[in-house]
């Protein structure tokens, strides 16, 4: 199982990709899942914005949107394609006062977990989601927690 990083319509390139695979394999672990095939394509605002609208129905901006290819029931393995707008989480990390790579962090755990199940749509759901994040986030800032 693999954990693949690609680009559309953007030139965006995610360091240390093997530590960043390694540390979603623990977080799915971290979840009670194994992770499974998991793409990521970095793209472009308005790339992201038209395949929020067409596969969606919004007509909104986002950071990410996850399409899940999971079986968390049989085999408990989490896969799916992971699309990271890269202008709006540099934008979002301006306003949060994160840098970009610790906003893109977030971004990218925040898709493995809504593949583990973790749902952010009611106001509880999202302070877990926020929870869960900071959680594995850590990670980066002492990898032995």
């Amino acid at each position: 199982m693999a954990v693949r990083y690609f680009t559309d319509d953007c030139t965006y390139r995610l360091p240390q990709k093997r530590l960043t695979a390694r540390w979603l394999h623990e977080v799915a672990a971290g979840e009670g899942y194994a992770l499974g095939d998991v793409t990521y394509i970095f793209c472009s605002a308005q790339r992201l914005l038209e395949m929020n609208r067409q596969y969606l129905g919004h007509d909104y901006f986002t950071d990410v949107i996850t399409f899940d290819y999971s079986d968390r029931k049989d085999a408990r393995i989490v896969s799916g394609d992971i699309f990271i707008d890269v202008e709006t989480v540099a934008d979002n990390a301006r306003q949060y006062g994160a840098t970009t790579l610790q906003e893109m962090r977030r971004v990218v755990v925040h898709g493995v977990l809504h593949l583990c199940g973790q749902g952010d749509k009611t106001p509880r759901t999202n302070a877990q989601m926020h929870r869960k994040e900071d959680k594995y986030l850590k990670f980066w800032e002492d990898p032995r927690q």
